[in-house]
């Protein structure tokens, strides 16, 4: 059987009851996680120029664009619309691999599709799992190669987006292959447009959309090149990086022993690069430990396993900057003393205290220890004028599945963002509540009619 065959065999002939039951929690956080985000993202200009051109495009009313009082658009436009929303805010989530959203694609896709099709909570829990389990093991067989290649983590997402969506419509086995198969050759995007640009949730934007063609085209017969990982020249080997044949393996291996959602999910927690959030954790530790102001500070010091050189803007001036500068994170923890919501504000971002700590970022030698503990972590040391020197670690960023998250972290970052796409306070309650309880709910409607 080819790999796209057995991935399908195995998604399709899960159940609710098959799944852990923290694997369907996290589930749930991933749906808060990416409507907190989408309330954000609806108020910036490329989630607004999107939005305009799908309705102006029209079509059959099957599902809702969150937010406002629009008409509902065809499934596959309104999950384009609601995961871009999540993305353009920069503050959903990631696994920590190589920083793919994959539960920005699966919660945006899954709402939709389910509000078509009537499906329950637990049926969208399980798509959601499920699609999480494709696109993460998927993911483990071209890690490295794909940051390292340039690509974007969009051509991963999708087929979170296939799956839940193909999971949704009932595709059989047979169907699911073509449907994972599809989504392997429909997708593009390049890391250096998403780094500088608002290309960045156009990509989510597509690999919502393409997830749902992908399952609608099997759906109805639609077949594809079902060799298409493991062929030569296939997607293992545009997107890895000399794949081997342990890292292929992976992706079929220990089936329902394992689970990509509990291993490698992290929901952010504070806005901005997933890959800096450690950073901004580690930096004001440090700060705390050793009582540093921000005026006494001569260096702070970066380290992480692989990277040697400064990325991403020293000195940025809008969101995307702030969102892929690890300079300002470790600057605003130092001077704040953590790093939260309020540091994606305009205010923070041209703060003079932050301002002045820029340039004394600097990139150390990477750890040479426990190495495999880190997933996204980071070491700073803090340099004073006066000598002393003050060094904290954090492996992994708080909000990591692996360390286990918090439902109150989830509900107040909810609590922080949905204000911003105007639902009241009894909304915002109304919709933490049933978000909770996801798996008690008969329809999702009774959700999305709170985000319309």
């Amino acid at each position: 059987m080819t790999i796209a065959g057995e991935l399908a065999t195995f998604l399709t002939r899960q159940t609710y009851a098959d799944l852990p039951p923290q694997a369907t929690d996290n589930a749930a956080m991933l749906i808060s996680s990416t409507i907190a985000s989408a309330s954000l993202g609806s108020t910036l200009e490329s989630a607004k120029i999107m939005r305009a051109i799908e309705l102006q495009r029209g079509g059959v009313p099957e599902a809702t664009l969150w937010f406002g009082d629009a008409p509902k658009l065809p499934v596959i436009a309104a999950a384009r619309i609601n995961a871009l929303m999540s993305d353009a805010a920069a503050s959903d989530d990631s696994d920590l691999r190589n920083i793919t959203h994959p539960g920005t694609t699966l919660a945006a896709t899954a709402l939709a599709v389910a509000e078509k099709t009537g499906s329950s909570g637990k049926e969208v829990l399980a798509a959601i799992v499920l699609g999480y389990e494709a696109a993460g093991r998927i993911n483990s067989a071209v890690v490295p190669g794909l940051i390292e290649k340039g690509f974007h983590g969009c051509v991963i997402a999708i087929f979170g987006g296939a799956v839940a969506a193909g999971r949704l419509m009932s595709l059989t086995a047979s169907q699911m292959t073509h449907a994972i198969a599809l989504a392997a050759t429909s997708i593009g995007g390049i890391m250096a447009a998403a780094n500088t640009s608002t290309a960045r949730e156009h990509h989510a934007g597509l690999a919502a959309m393409l997830g749902v063609n992908a399952a609608q085209m099997a759906r109805m017969g639609y077949l594809a090149e079902e060799r298409i990982f493991e062929a030569r020249a296939g997607f293992f080997h545009i997107y890895g990086q000399n794949p081997d044949a342990e890292r292929i393996a992976r992706v079929t291996g220990d089936f329902g022993q394992r689970w990509e959602i509990l291993t490698e999910m992290a929901i952010k927690l504070v806005p901005g690069g997933h890959p800096h959030h450690a950073m901004a954790e580690a930096a004001a530790g440090a700060a705390i430990a050793g009582n540093v102001s921000a005026d006494a500070v001569e260096a702070i010091i970066m380290s992480r396993p692989g990277v040697r050189v400064l990325t991403g803007p020293r000195h940025p001036s809008d969101l995307i900057g702030m969102a892929h500068s690890p300079a300002y994170f470790v600057a605003a923890a130092v001077a704040d003393r953590g790093f939260t919501w309020a540091h994606a504000s305009p205010e923070k971002i041209m703060d003079p205290v932050i301002r002045a700590l820029l340039d004394k970022a600097q990139v150390g030698e990477p750890p040479t220890e426990n190495l495999e503990r880190y997933k996204q972590g980071a070491t700073v040391t803090i340099r004073t004028k006066d000598g002393r020197s003050f060094t904290n670690t954090v492996y992994a960023p708080t909000g990591s599945a692996i360390l286990g998250i918090d439902w109150a972290d989830v509900d107040l970052k909810f609590r922080t963002l949905a204000p911003f796409a105007k639902l009241s306070a009894q909304t915002i309650e109304a919709s933490i509540r049933l978000i909770r309880n996801f798996k008690d709910v008969s329809n999702v409607s009774e959700l999305v009619s709170l985000l319309h």
